[in-house]
């Protein structure tokens, strides 16, 4: 009788752990020109950076379309260059992290979660990363380590916390010529159905959402399909989960 169920429990687990990607458009807000991005699907993901002008109109906007926002937070690079209003540093005490996060999180209303803008330097720190993690966790968001280091502790520090996160995989627009864009989209595509799901980061740029406008119809003929980014960062964390207690699946 078990067997019989068998080709049924296979399929729904296939079904299941179909290959995903998750987008982040990163950086909006700072400009009107932002606004381009309102164009692509709505499943696309918003990070808005706080304390900018647009910040609560974009975030409003982004709510109406139906569209997850997430908090862009500045967090200290290790440059210590073009620092945003309201980075968090290395220097902050305990409160005075946790008072940043709460006055960035009321200029980006709607906000499910958050991701670091910049930060090299402050997420390869216990401390600064346990307080924002503790933080996140009394105010039910998720986290998305940016992974602008490869030292970063976010990842590790949030599951401490046991809130859920994932991390970015692939940066598609640090070379804004449009075969680099076109090949890190297609390093997505792989990386997600390799290991069942991926996020990619991205901004702003016209040729970047030039180039999404026009190809991210066609991740169904790879096989892949684009979800909310809430949905992955669950799946991505459940995972992680199962992974610890008894497999030895690939974490991204």
């Amino acid at each position: 009788m078990r067997l019989y169920f068998l080709p049924l429990l296979l399929l729904v687990c296939t079904h299941s752990y179909a290959a995903q990607i998750s987008l982040i458009i990163d950086d909006m807000g700072n400009k009107k020109n932002d606004e381009a991005a309102f164009s692509l699907p709505a499943e696309v993901t918003f990070a808005i950076l706080p304390n900018k002008r647009l910040s609560q109109v974009f975030s409003i906007r982004a709510a109406e379309q139906e569209r997850e926002v997430i908090l862009h937070m500045p967090m200290e690079s290790l440059g210590r260059q073009n620092q945003e209003e309201g980075v968090l540093l290395s220097s902050m005490k305990p409160d005075e992290i946790v008072q940043s996060l709460k006055n960035a999180l009321k200029t980006v209303p709607h906000a499910v979660g958050v991701n670091n803008h910049m930060g090299s330097r402050l997420t390869q720190l216990s401390m600064p990363m346990a307080v924002t993690m503790q933080y996140l966790s009394k105010r039910g968001l998720f986290f998305v380590d940016s992974r602008t280091t490869r030292y970063s502790k976010a990842e590790q520090i949030a599951n401490q916390a046991g809130i859920l996160n994932t991390k970015r995989n692939v940066f598609l627009d640090h070379d804004l010529q449009p075969q680099k864009i076109e090949q890190e989209f297609h390093r997505l595509i792989r990386l997600a159905k390799k290991y069942g799901h991926a996020v990619g980061i991205a901004h702003p740029h016209s040729q970047t959402l030039n180039y999404l406008k026009e190809h991210l119809h066609t991740l169904k003929e790879h096989g892949v399909s684009l979800v909310k980014l809430s949905d992955l960062v669950s799946k991505s964390s459940h995972l992680v989960q199962v992974t610890k207690q008894k497999t030895s699946i690939p974490i991204l």
